[in-house]
């Protein structure tokens, strides 16, 4: 029974995408990002119930990968998609766009199924790094349409078409990424995870649902940093 678990809570993290991805092209960015950040729960949680019970097999990492790339990847993509179709285009084909995303996340898990490096660190931005990304810019550009509707600066298409690639190179970079694993509590080893916890505190708590996204974006700065410091 209890091999089943890890499973299970891998398909709740499915439903959560497919929620999300429903909620997403109604135009219900808050909800979609909310079904997204449940997925992540259950993302955590069906690793470590895998771990604890000992029971991890190929067929729970295909279909943690399966239900990321739902969740992280097609989820997000629909946001954008959505999003992008209550501009005035012209060319009816640019929102589209926005599925690339989805089709680099899976790229991305796949490569991180085969790429044994990745056990203390990551290779490239993670797929739920850049889903709370998407999520959170998108929720914060519509909340600024509810007082004025149709009002946003037509400049924001230009940055969501521009951020599309460069979302996508990162998700497939070689550009190491630390992970927020603790070996020990101490400071020495882990001064950049607890520098960015302690910087993330009063980003979050001043810029809101925006801040989700500055802290990703942070994340990501941080990492090259000192990825490059390494060098």
């Amino acid at each position: 029974m209890k091999k089943h678990i890890p499973n299970t809570i891998t398909c709740l993290n499915l439903i959560s995408g497919c929620i999300a991805t429903y909620f997403a092209f109604q135009g219900h960015y808050q909800d979609a990002l909310l079904f997204i950040v449940i997925g992540a729960v259950f993302d955590f949680f069906d690793g470590m119930s895998a771990r604890l019970l000992h029971v991890s097999s190929e067929i729970g990492k295909e279909l943690d990968s399966l239900a990321d790339d739902i969740t992280f990847g097609f989820a997000p993509s629909a946001m954008v998609f959505s999003f992008l179709g209550s501009f005035h285009i012209h060319l009816t084909f640019v929102p589209f766009l926005a599925f690339v995303i989805a089709a680099f996340s899976a790229l991305r898990l796949a490569k991180f199924n085969l790429d044994e490096r990745q056990t203390l660190g990551f290779i490239g931005l993670p797929t739920p790094a850049n889903a709370l990304f998407w999520g959170a810019l998108i929720v914060s550009l519509d909340f600024q349409t509810w007082f004025e509707p149709y009002k946003l600066p037509e400049y924001w298409l230009y940055i969501i078409l521009a951020l599309i690639p460069v979302s996508c190179y990162l998700l497939v970079s070689e550009i190491p990424m630390f992970a927020l694993k603790f070996k020990t509590w101490g400071w020495k080893g882990n001064e950049v995870k607890y520098v960015f916890l302690l910087t993330c505190i009063p980003l979050l708590l001043c810029l809101q649902v925006i801040g989700i996204a500055v802290v990703i974006a942070w994340y990501v700065l941080l990492s090259v940093i000192v990825s490059f410091r390494r060098k």
